[in-house]
């Protein structure tokens, strides 16, 4: 009977072996980083694959008798040193892991944790001036963005049968106003086979401000997307020209241009081998040819809005707030202990997306302490301490108010209205479109004003808070003129029309007439009483409400 050659044996096992780590590296894509959590499980199994066939691999006996069946059974005697120094081997990564972890806990580094952002105060009437109107938040959620979104791809009847939207909306600031975008992405395997010469040709930008949805066509189509298979997969395609690199959350966003980019986060623990991942690179990344350029997080462009997510950014202040007395403090004590709101909202400022949400007390009931802000690209945070009511609360309440319609509302924002600190939301039907805005008063807030337009929503909570002995008559009536037109121009900006009324003041006040069908009956020589909003245009200003006299 021929021998069976131990080194060819030896060498099938170990091509055998590799060929299922690279294809398991292939689907897993871990980062080859031992900062990270993935490295040390995929070495494990790495090890498994490698030295379970030398370890075990005799582990039984097949014994072959004339004229009977073959038997296995299970060989005995004491493994010998190699083996044990094998399966030790393959203990070890697991070993790394679980005591990595428990070192670079919050139990062993609570100040750590607390130190890995510094929060400014600030104060609330400084850094949010009074306003009319809200152009600078994004008050329409993500599920409203998705039904208007794909309303806006269905219309499209050679890109809806092929592609989908992705569900994932980034909130970015475009061009100075508020944006939410999405890509498209292949709707399954066959479509993207037999579409990918084509690549996936444009993405959807919804105004979360105006409840109107775009679709923008590109012209050179991405080919490196997520839903995207084999070396055209994005995060395939970014782990093989980074593979030594912690990738955080992906966000798709555009430049001022339009030109689409995905922006890729690269973290790093902060304290010991995994505590406290933090945003340390950002990858810049060019899904229609895809080219890339790495920075540091100091050197990002400025058009890059999101570098740290949202929940990122909770989850920072949140250690922040409950370990700054220390770890036990966090769990017996909470003297001092504060944390964020289970969810965030958005602001624009001086050309940034900043997340918003409320802070209470660990101990505390359905109120909040204050508030933060933190800014999506720097990773800078302000503390306002403003007390009231949490947004769920507010949330009820606006619900309340028009509880016959069964409306939903939206995550609310802060706004400064008259001096007093306002939630502002929308409330939307069970299809996810935008009915009602409604204000909310953030100290009294069974104070709740509702409006179609966000210009009536203000006006009649202002006369609220003038009921309600919060402001005085002059500042309920504040920012109104009387005056009569002159004249009217027409003119059509981004598909709405808009009616300019010239006035015997020497300024111009306009409206968008989908949101105020009256405006087409006012005539030139008519008295008016106009309340308004200032705009960034001198002698233009926003009409909020107006009436004839």
């Amino acid at each position: 009977m021929k021998r069976s050659n131990p080194v060819l044996k030896t060498i099938i096992k170990l091509l055998i072996s590799s060929a299922i780590v690279f294809l398991l590296f292939y689907l897993m894509l871990p980062p080859i980083n031992p900062l990270a959590n993935e490295f040390w499980i995929f070495l494990t199994a790495v090890l498994v694959i490698y030295l379970a066939p030398f370890c075990f691999g005799n582990l039984f006996k097949v014994y072959t008798l004339p004229g009977s069946a073959a038997r296995v059974e299970l060989a005995r005697g004491k493994k010998s040193t190699a083996s044990k120094i094998m399966i030790a081997a393959m203990l070890l990564p697991v070993l790394v892991v679980i005591v990595g972890n428990i070192f670079s806990s919050t139990f062993f580094n609570a100040k750590k944790y607390a130190d890995v952002i510094t929060v400014n105060e600030a104060d609330f009437a400084t850094d949010m001036p009074e306003t009319n109107a809200v152009t600078n938040i994004a008050l329409m959620d993500t599920n409203s963005a998705i039904t208007i979104g794909n309303r806006a791809l269905g219309s499209l009847s050679d890109v809806v049968s092929q592609y989908v939207v992705n569900g994932t909306y980034t909130q970015i600031n475009y061009q100075g106003f508020p944006q939410k975008l999405s890509c498209l992405e292949y709707d399954g395997f066959f479509k993207w086979l037999g579409n990918r010469d084509n690549g996936v040709p444009g993405y959807i930008m919804v105004d979360p401000v105006n409840n109107t949805a775009e679709y923008k066509k590109l012209e050179k189509p991405l080919k490196y997307v997520d839903s995207a298979y084999f070396g055209e997969d994005l995060y395939r395609k970014l782990r093989f020209e980074y593979p030594t690199k912690i990738f955080g959350t992906v966000n798709f966003e555009v430049d001022e241009d339009g030109n689409p980019f995905f922006i890729v986060a690269c973290n790093k623990p902060k304290v010991g081998m995994f505590g406290a991942y933090d945003v340390s690179e950002v990858i810049i990344f060019n899904p229609c040819d895809g080219t890339s350029v790495k920075y540091s997080v100091g050197e990002v462009p400025r058009w890059v809005d999101i570098v740290f997510d949202g929940y990122l950014a909770e989850d920072k202040y949140n250690w922040h707030g409950t370990l700054s007395g220390g770890f036990w403090n966090s769990v017996i004590g909470n003297k001092g202990c504060k944390q964020t709101t289970d969810d965030f909202g958005y602001l624009m400022h001086d050309d940034d997306v900043w997340y918003y949400t409320g802070v209470t007390s660990v101990t505390a009931d359905a109120s909040n302490i204050g508030f933060i802000v933190s800014n999506a690209r720097t990773g800078e945070y302000k503390y306002y301490a403003v007390v009231g009511a949490e947004e769920y609360s507010a949330m009820s309440a606006a619900e309340g108010e028009v509880q016959e319609k069964d409306y939903d509302a939206s995550f609310p924002a802060l706004i400064n209205v008259s001096g007093e600190a306002t939630y502002i939301m929308v409330l939307k039907d069970n299809s996810g479109l935008v009915k009602l805005y409604a204000l909310v008063n953030v100290e009294h807030y069974s104070i709740v004003a509702t409006g179609e337009t966000q210009e009536k929503a203000i006006d009649a909570y202002r006369k609220l808070l003038y009921q309600n002995g919060i402001i005085s008559g002059a500042e309920a009536e504040k920012d109104s003129v009387h005056v009569k037109v002159t004249s009217i121009e027409k003119l059509v900006i981004d598909g709405n029309s808009w009616w300019f009324f010239l006035c015997d003041d020497g300024n111009y006040y306009k409206i968008n007439v989908a949101e105020d069908a009256g405006a087409l009956f006012i005539k030139e020589g008519d008295a008016l009483k106009i309340s308004y909003s200032e705009t960034e245009t001198s002698g233009i200003k926003n009409i909020a409400s107006w009436e004839k006299e």
